[in-house]
């Protein structure tokens, strides 16, 4: 089973980012990448409202331009939203002037203090200077729902076995992810209010 998890190397790099929450805590932090769409946003956002969980939506500038009403559906049902830069900018791939302008621009859309990298991974120069204005949220669990090598029950068990004390999970506004959370989402809500979680968003 392939699992993407928070990576000693990853937590040297960026030290000042966020990868995991009080581990003291019985919570967990839901959070949701590259919306919003509307092939998958609304069903997000009944399923989170069926258990009361609130989320982050770490969401893509031009998708917010593309789906305005989307944003506000997500704000007005009290949601957190966050930045994920305009294009989904692959940090290398970029010059960090380029990739800073982007995220800015993004920000005049999405409102929000927080950002998280496309892909978790970012130039030094581009993790100092956008430290010093957002708070760098990663993750401590990816559930690889984007992967076409694995099945919705495949993502349910990635749930399962690595959630912990404040965890945050991070799932997919996506295309590629939304077929199976239509089954995983709401069985891992489900189970994790079983087991006492309780749904948390960052301050």
């Amino acid at each position: 089973m392939i699992i993407e998890q928070a990576s000693k190397w990853g937590k040297w790099i960026y030290p000042k980012a966020i990868w995991r929450m009080d581990p003291n805590e019985h919570s967990v932090y839901l959070t949701f990448d590259d919306g919003p769409i509307p092939e998958s946003t609304p069903f997000l956002l009944d399923t989170l409202a069926q258990f009361d969980a609130k989320a982050t939506f770490f969401m893509v500038g031009d998708n917010v331009k593309r789906h305005p009403e989307l944003y506000q559906q997500i704000v007005d049902a009290g949601h957190q939203v966050g930045n994920h830069t305009y294009n989904h900018l692959g940090a290398f791939k970029h010059w960090t002037t380029t990739y800073i302008i982007n995220t800015f621009k993004a920000n005049e859309l999405i409102h929000s203090h927080l950002f998280r990298p496309p892909h978790g991974i970012m130039r030094h120069s581009e993790y100092y200077w956008l430290g010093k204005e957002f708070k760098i949220i990663m993750w401590d669990l990816v559930t690889r729902d984007y992967s076409k090598w694995m099945t919705a029950d495949d993502v349910l068990h990635n749930v399962k076995e690595h959630t912990r004390n404040g965890s945050i999970l991070t799932f997919h506004d996506s295309l590629k992810s939304i077929d199976k959370l239509r089954f995983a989402l709401p069985e891992a809500l489900r189970w994790l209010q079983e087991q006492g979680y309780e749904f948390k968003t960052f301050e």
